[in-house]
């Protein structure tokens, strides 16, 4: 299956100059815990924005950039060609970014998303979820803490 996850403000804003405008721990954790073991699919600039590469899963990349090959990663230059680096009987998911999470709608399966409880300033969007083609099928609320400073709620999408 195709699971687009990502953490989206009541805005759909995303982040700005390719950082979130968040932190989220509980967020974090849900992510590594989802995601661990499997392949995700990303744009460049997201893959670029990460330290080094994530632990213990499969990075493929899209791009349209010619001869950009980061050691250990699949690299192609569409949605098409990420989907079919991916096996088929398991779980892959897309981390983003914005653009990425448009081009994989249409191949989307599940939908898991942090909606954060807060609109911020962006420049990357989550794109707008059609209730007339995805049933929300659970939801979790998070209360802003400490550690949170945003209220949250985990919630997930199956296509209809």
């Amino acid at each position: 299956m195709i699971i687009m996850i990502a953490a989206a403000a009541e805005n759909n804003a995303l982040g700005k100059n390719n950082e979130l405008v968040w932190h989220l721990p509980n967020d974090f954790k849900r992510f590594k815990s989802l995601t661990t073991g499997h392949h995700i699919i990303m744009g460049r600039k997201t893959f670029e924005s990460f330290p080094k590469p994530l632990p213990n899963r499969v990075h493929v990349i899209i791009t349209r950039q010619e001869n950009y090959q980061p050691e250990g990663c699949i690299v192609v230059d569409s949605i098409e060609k990420a989907i079919a680096a991916c096996p088929e009987n398991d779980d892959s998911y897309v981390i983003g970014g914005g653009e990425i999470y448009n081009l994989a709608l249409p191949f989307t399966d599940i939908i898991e998303l942090t909606k954060v409880h807060h609109s911020f300033d962006a420049d990357t969007f989550f794109p707008k979820i059609n209730k007339s083609e995805w049933l929300l099928v659970e939801s979790e609320e998070n209360y802003k803490d400490e550690k949170h400073l945003y209220d949250y709620t985990y919630e997930t999408y199956i296509r209809k």
